[in-house]
């Protein structure tokens, strides 16, 4: 596998990794301007906007969009996270040329007819009105929310209702100009590609943008705090959050080895004790998260309301617990899972074209995959339990209750009990 990097004057970047076996590839443009770039005024508008991405441009209609990829067995599609709006398409060899001068046709040229803007924003209202109705989906908005007080990190990426009706063309247009700038752009694609013939696309769709720094986002800050919300569900959802390394930080692999050990897996700790050895729960799992200047460890579980107390309290006991007897040989699990999740994740040309715009983002180069796993190999018992002891006493806590949670125990008597 060879991967190139070659960076316009104005300073779009091209990073590719060429696949030999393959007759296909993934190819997309990933803009570092997600929810955390917004103002509170704007919050949804970067979600709005991939939307609107695919409504129409100078040349093609919303339909022909859809048909031009699709004609040639391709698909194309979007996201937004909190950091990063990625558009992409999967193609055959022959077809990457299309697919990029589609996302660039989108991406430079949309028109945001007002009635496109119309009939998405009742598409997205009803995006809204799901989340809401999915409790394990819209209790990590709350208990970002608290994580994150008055931060764009805080606020939930689809946005508030209110916004949502209020976004006008002028809004989608001006947050454009502010952050879709030619450095805050990577074009990434991975498998059956050309670099070089490539970049000289990429010149001639991208390099007239003029070059200019976009507004930073601010600094991330974790508070912490609770979210309590009464309702008649059959489960009771228990989320909670704790600061941990952003994806800068040498530790973060730290980090994920003990997410994984601790409820990553069907071997993990909190699996093994909440759920299989007293039947608290049907699902509960950690995660390892990370942003560029900040990081949280989640635990979530969904039990009954009569079960939560159990729950949430082994829960605090089985991370502190962490702490002081974390096994080498569950240290060894985690490590093997999270490589061979790497490893085979890689055998998509899609996974590949996510990792390059993602290492691209945090790194500002590619570090060769084996300088990855030295690092996941480097972390050592030691590390994985000071970092435990950490997260367990002192770092700080948010959580977030939705459900028949009345009598669900308060943050503070899990501080109490996590300072015991």
């Amino acid at each position: 596998m060879t991967v190139n990097l070659t960076t316009l004057s104005n300073g779009f970047r091209i990073v590719t990794e060429h696949m030999p076996s393959l007759q296909s590839a993934a190819i997309g443009v990933w803009v570092l301007a997600g929810a955390r770039h917004e103002t509170p005024e704007q919050n949804g508008i970067a979600h709005f906007l991939e939307h609107m991405a695919f409504k129409g441009t100078q040349s093609r209609s919303a339909l022909q969009i859809a048909e031009a990829i699709e004609d040639v067995g391709g698909y194309i599609n979007a996201y937004t996270s909190r950091e990063v709006t990625a558009y992409y398409a999967r193609v055959l060899k022959d077809d990457v040329p299309l697919a990029l001068d589609v996302v660039a046709d989108f991406l430079r040229n949309a028109i945001f007819d007002p009635t496109e803007i119309e009939i998405e924003r009742g598409v997205i209202l009803s995006e809204i009105g799901q989340a809401l109705d999915t409790p394990d989906d819209i209790i990590f908005d709350w208990l970002q929310e608290k994580a994150y007080p008055d931060h764009p990190l805080g606020r939930a990426i689809l946005g508030g209702e209110d916004r949502v009706r209020s976004f006008s063309r002028d809004d989608l247009t001006r947050f454009v100009g502010q952050h879709y700038r030619p450095g805050q752009m990577i074009l990434s694609a991975a498998g059956a590609v050309d670099h070089d013939a490539l970049v000289r696309s990429a010149e001639a769709l991208f390099g007239d943008m003029a070059p200019a720094d976009a507004p930073a986002a601010p600094v991330a800050r974790f508070a912490g705090g609770e979210s309590r919300t009464v309702k008649a569900l059959e489960q009771a959802h228990f989320a909670m959050a704790f600061e941990s390394p952003d994806y800068g930080d040498p530790r973060i692999h730290a980090a994920q080895i003990y997410a994984t050990a601790l409820g990553g897996s069907m071997s993990s700790r909190l699996f093994q004790e909440i759920r299989e050895k007293r039947g608290l729960c049907y699902t509960i799992y950690t995660q390892a998260g990370a942003y560029s200047d900040t990081g949280m460890m989640t635990v979530y579980a969904g039990t009954s309301g009569d079960q939560m107390a159990d729950l949430a309290e082994i829960t605090i006991d089985e991370m502190k617990r962490a702490a002081d007897d974390m096994r080498a040989d569950e240290v060894e699990r985690a490590r093997a899972q999270m490589k061979a999740g790497l490893l085979m994740g890689l055998e998509s040309p899609s996974n590949r074209a996510e990792r390059l715009a993602r290492m691209l983002q945090i790194w500002g180069r590619i570090p060769p995959l084996d300088e990855v796993v030295s690092r996941i190999d480097a972390v050592s018992l030691g590390d994985v339990r000071t970092l435990a002891e950490e997260i367990a006493a002192r770092a700080p806590a948010a959580m977030a209750l939705y459900g028949p949670v009345e009598n669900a125990p308060t943050l503070e008597a899990l501080q109490e009990r996590r300072a015991a």
